[in-house]
């Protein structure tokens, strides 16, 4: 069981910048790729950002191209999604998720372990 600890959400302006945090309870976190995902109010969960294991590729959904910036430190068992340029479109619980095999990287069904969420809210 790989547990995930998603932290940094909380309440901004328009224009402004969070830091989110996830911790993952494992021994072998180098080997997972890491995904966040989020759903907005009345919308369904999608794709934001992902970083492969080894932290060489990472991919971004249109949507937040630009903005945001995914990183790891394997170190501290971490995955990081800085958020810069907030929007009022980017408010919604924001997931993290961990997945052995991953190929495309952008899908949820790759991803086998989820956090509970942490909550982005950005005011106009």
């Amino acid at each position: 069981q790989v547990q995930l600890v998603e932290s940094g959400g909380g309440l901004v302006q328009a224009g402004g910048s969070l830091r989110l945090s996830c911790v993952a309870s494992t021994r072998t976190f180098g080997s997972y790729a890491m995904g966040w995902f989020r759903q907005g109010p009345g919308k369904d969960r999608e794709f934001v950002a992902a970083i492969s294991w080894s932290a060489a590729s990472t991919y971004y959904a249109d949507s937040v191209k630009g903005r945001f910036t995914i990183s790891r430190d394997n170190a501290k068992n971490t995955v990081y999604l800085q958020m810069n340029s907030l929007k009022p479109e980017d408010t919604a619980v924001y997931y993290c998720a961990a997945g052995l095999t991953p190929v495309r990287h952008t899908v949820e069904y790759e991803y086998d372990y989820w956090g509970q969420g942490t909550q982005v809210t950005v005011s106009s």
